[in-house]
Parts: structure tokens; sequence; C-alpha cells
């Protein structure tokens, strides 16, 4: 069977509701591929008539804000020693250099880090759990996860799919490359993003040793 025939087959529904549990599971703090999900749906909209872009971005909106009020409320009850279970258990996600990244984001940005943590990949699992954890008002946090959620996956539906429909006849004939085209580019940015924390890390732990070494020589003298 020939792919194109094979995607139509594909369930709407199963769709659907694919894309709002990854996107939703991630929110939550588990680090999953939801962007990348996103962006293959989204191209699969563009190219199949029966599943409606409308109802892919509202259930990825919906995923994205139930997900990230469930990492909230998870965060604000289990505190730091949550970070530090996740660190151990997720070391390549949550390790020790990821959550300082997150907390400054935080530090620097406050209601509007889990807003703009919306759009980065390597904060999106941070978000919700971390204003948890660092008592964020949860008004405050509604605000932002709202306007993250259906910002963030409205727009990422509304961008991706009208590219697909502009670029409908290639996809059609290379649907595979397409679909490898959005993997390759969600990998590419979750990269990118933690080597920005490797990066950020090692000017802290920099800052942090030149910080300590006039304390050092005075205690010498």
């Amino acid at each position: 069977m020939h792919i194109q025939e094979w995607l139509a087959t594909v369930p709407a529904v199963s769709v659907y509701l694919l894309v709002g549990l990854v996107i939703g599971l991630e929110s939550l703090g588990i680090p999953l591929p939801g962007e990348i999900v996103l962006v293959s749906a989204s191209i699969l909209a563009a190219t199949q008539d029966h599943i409606n872009p409308y109802v892919l971005g509202a259930c990825a909106s919906a995923g994205a804000i139930i997900g990230d009020s469930i990492g909230y409320m998870i965060g604000r009850k289990g505190g730091k020693p949550l970070l530090a279970w996740a660190g151990r258990k997720f070391p390549k996600h949550f390790g020790p250099d990821h959550v300082a990244m997150a907390e400054a984001k935080f530090e620097k940005w406050g209601m509007w880090a889990v807003f703009f943590g919306r759009f980065i990949a390597l904060l999106r699992i941070f978000a919700g759990p971390l204003a948890g954890v660092l008592k964020m008002p949860y008004w405050k946090f509604l605000i932002a996860n709202i306007l993250g959620g259906i910002i963030w996956a409205g727009g990422t539906t509304a961008l991706i799919y009208t590219v697909g429909i502009v670029a409908e006849p290639w996809l059609k004939r290379f649907s595979v490359w397409g679909l490898v085209a959005a993997v390759l580019f969600g990998i590419g940015s979750f990269l990118l993003m933690k080597h920005r924390a490797k990066k950020a890390a090692a000017a802290r732990e920099a800052a942090a040793v030149e910080a300590q070494a006039p304390v050092v020589a005075t205690t010498r003298d």
C-alpha cells in the first residue's frame, strides 16, 4: 500500500487523542517529543482532508493547559525533593544544570517563564512542576499557562498547516520525507536547547569559582 493511501486510513480521532495525550504528558513533566508529534500531525492534517486542523489545535491546546496544571499541582505538593528525585531518575532531562537554568529563567521572568517556556523545548517540561515547586500564585500561573498553551499549540498548528497546504503537492509525493523533516526539526531544536543548558551551566560554574577565589585568598592571608 502506498504511504499516502495508508495515511488516509488513520482515524482522525486517534490523531487528536495522540497529540493531546503526548503534549499533556510532556507538559506534566514527562520528557516526550510533544513538538515533534504536533508538527507531524499538522503536516498530516495538511495532506489529509479527514483531519481537521481546528480540532487538532484545540486538542493540542487542551493537552498543554491541562498537563501544565497537573504538573503545577504535583510540583506544589512534591517541592524540591520532587526535582531531586526526577534528577536521579532522568538525569539527561532533570539534571542539576537543567534545573538551575530553569530556575534562573523563573527568577528573571516570573510568571512569564511559564508562557515563554511553552516555546522552548527544554523548559516545556519544567514550566508546570517548577512553578508549583516555587509556589507561584496559581492565578498568575493559570493566566500564563492558558495564553502560552493556546498561542503555542494553536500557532504551531496554524503555521505548519499553512506551510503544508502551500507545499501539499510536494508533500503528497514525498510524504515520508516530510514527516522525517518534521522529526529532525524537533530533535534539532531539543539538542540546541540542551547545548545551551550545558553552556549556561559552565558559565555559572566559572562565575561561582571566580566569586569564591577572593574568599579563599582572604582566608589564607
